[in-house]
Formats: structure tokens, C-alpha cells, sequence
């Protein structure tokens, strides 16, 4: 799909800061249609861009949204979920799309501080950007350099390109309450097979890095195979070079510096800490979301999920 005719649902809406595109759709030789293209607004200012959009596209909320107003819309998604207001199955010309809503403020303190690890997560996997006044595509690379760094960490001393793209990838989802039931069990390998072309391009520059760095080495006997140093210092330059929200916690020594004596309690501590932050991100999104969208469209979209999830446990072994 051209980013033009991705853009084209931007005319109905408000003004937005950004605007990125994502969801299946951006797969090639997809199996089946999309039941929707999915989109993340970016806002300066939530409230009166709700009130503008209620204005305009009034139906684009569940009922009881619409009455309760844009104050009740941005207090749900602020307090209840984590900074996003989401209208799904919303009618575009031939098409079925979803919009979240968010400010800016939070969109960057994410991508920065993973201090939700929600967009953030998002913004590590190949997207199509259609606006961006605020640059997030440049302040995008600190995102992407740390979700190496924690890669590496739960990554094996040798790995593969594609390994390290799908633990990059998995993030995200780990602790996610989603997988246990209503997502697609093969959703990670579709999505780095189908865009590893754009997973290179975001990851490649950073790995070329670790490579000069001494970090990284190819072994040579495969192309696309690494070695890693694992040793303490290199593994301490890694779990520093993380947010502070994905460093979990470790014993200080007197002077205050995290103290790391093995590996293992590095990656072990990352994997934990993004663990605890997805689950309760997942969480809260998903409570606020069945406020917002009310019973039938929650339902409905509830439904949608669980359906691709069974469908996914029957394609399982193509993808092995």
C-alpha cells in the first residue's frame, strides 16, 4: 500500500504531530487481508484534539465515550490505560482502520525512557511513518540502540541475524497478556521474515558499530552468524547503555555504581524488568481499551484476536 493512500485517513481527522502505520498489512504475501490497518497519532494536546474530533467524527467513538466527552476520553486513557485513546473499526472508504491517540509529551518519554515500554516497543519493529513533525524517527535510534543492547544480553554467546531480530522483536510481547490467548503464536517470525529488509536497515548501522567496537565479531564460518563478547566489562557497557526502567534491580556498590558480577544476573534482571513493565502496560491498555470501546466493540475485537490466534496454531510448523 503507498503511503499516500496510507495517509488518506489523516483528511478526516484533526491535525496531528505524527502519524506511523502498522500491523500486518506490512507484510508481504500475506495469506489473507488485513482485517484492519492500524495507526498511532501523535498530539500536542489530546483534550482539544478530542474535542475537534468528536466534532467531526462523533461515530468513531463507542457511545458512551461520545457523551461522557474528551475530558472522560483523556482521563480513561491517561489513568486508567497508559497515555492511549484507541477508535477501532473505523470505516475508512473501503477499509477498516484503528487510530490511537496520544500527546507527544508521553510518545517521546517512552521512546526515550521505555518508562512504559509501550510505544516504544512498538517503534522497534519496521513502521511506516506518514508524519513527523518532532523528529521521532531520529529520536527513534536511542530506542532502537538499547533494544540491541537488551538483545544481546538474552542472546546465546553465537547467534544468528534472524535470532537476534526476533528477541529484538519479542521485547515487546514478553509478558504481554495478549499471547497467552488472543494473539497470533507465530507473530514474531512473520514479522522479522516478512520485513527483514527494514529490520537490517534499523539494526544494521548499530551492529556494524558493535562490530568496529570489538562487542560483535562474525564468525566467518556462516554469513549473518556473531559472536559476542560476554565477558563483564562488555556486559556491563550493555546493561548501562539500557534505560533505567529496563535495568530491573541490582546491588549498588558504596559509591553507587550497579554492581555486576555475572552475566546472568545482568540478563536475567533485564529480561524481569521489561517482563514487569509489559505485563502492566498490557494490562492497563487492555482495561482501558474495553472501557473505550465499549462492550460490542470489545468484543468484537476480543474476538477477532482470539480467531487469529487459533488460526496461527494450525500454520505453526511452516514457519519452523
Amino acid at each position: 500500500m503507498a503511503a499516500a493512500e496510507l495517509a488518506g485517513p489523516l483528511e478526516m481527522l484533526p491535525r496531528v504531530d505524527f502519524c506511523c502505520a502498522y500491523g500486518s498489512f506490512l507484510l508481504p504475501n500475506s495469506e489473507t487481508q488485513p482485517a484492519m490497518v492500524d495507526y498511532i497519532l501523535g498530539v500536542s494536546d489530546p483534550l482539544q484534539w478530542h474535542a475537534q474530533n468528536l466534532e467531526r467524527n462523533k461515530n468513531h467513538y463507542s457511545s458512551f465515550m461520545a457523551r461522557l466527552g474528551p475530558r472522560a476520553i483523556s482521563f480513561v486513557a491517561d489513568r486508567v490505560g497508559v497515555g492511549v485513546h484507541f477508535n477501532p473499526f473505523v470505516t475508512w472508504r473501503d477499509k477498516m482502520i484503528k487510530y490511537g491517540v496520544v500527546r507527544m509529551q508521553d510518545l517521546v518519554m517512552d521512546v526515550l525512557t521505555w518508562n512504559r515500554f509501550y510505544l516504544s516497543g512498538r517503534l522497534q519493529k519496521p513502521v511506516e511513518i506518514l508524519v513527523d513533525e518532532y523528529d521521532i524517527r531520529k529520536l527513534n535510534a536511542v530506542n532502537l540502540r538499547a533494544a540491541i543492547s537488551a538483545a544481546l544480553l538474552l542472546s546465546e554467546p553465537e547467534f544468528s541475524e534472524e535470532e537476534l531480530y526476533m528477541k529484538i522483536c519479542g521485547l515487546s510481547y514478553s509478558g504481554d497478556l495478549r499471547m497467552l490467548f488472543a494473539e497470533d503464536k507465530n507473530k514474531v517470525k512473520k514479522i522479522v521474515r516478512g520485513k527483514w529488509g527494514k529490520f537490517q536497515e534499523m539494526y544494521r548501522p548499530c551492529l556494524n558499530e558493535h562490530l568496529e567496537e570489538g562487542l560483535l565479531e562474525s564468525t566467518g564460518r556462516s554469513e549473518g552468524v556473531f559472536k559476542q563478547d560476554c565477558g563483564l566489562a562488555a556486559t556491563r557497557q550493555l546493561f548501562l547503555s539500557l534505560p533505567k526502567s529496563a535495568q530491573g534491580w541490582l546491588g549498588k556498590t558504596d559509591p553507587g555504581e550497579v554492581q555486576i558480577t555475572r552475566r546472568e544476573m545482568a540478563g536475567s534482571s533485564t529480561r524481569n524488568a521489561l517482563r514487569r513493565l509489559v505485563m502492566v502496560s498490557s494490562a492497563r491498555q487492555a482495561l482501558s481499551g474495553l472501557l473505550a470501546a465499549g462492550g460490542a466493540n470489545a468484543a468484537r475485537y476480543l474476538g477477532r484476536k482470539i480467531e487469529k490466534a487459533w488460526r496461527s496454531r494450525g500454520t505453526s510448523n511452516s514457519l519452523k
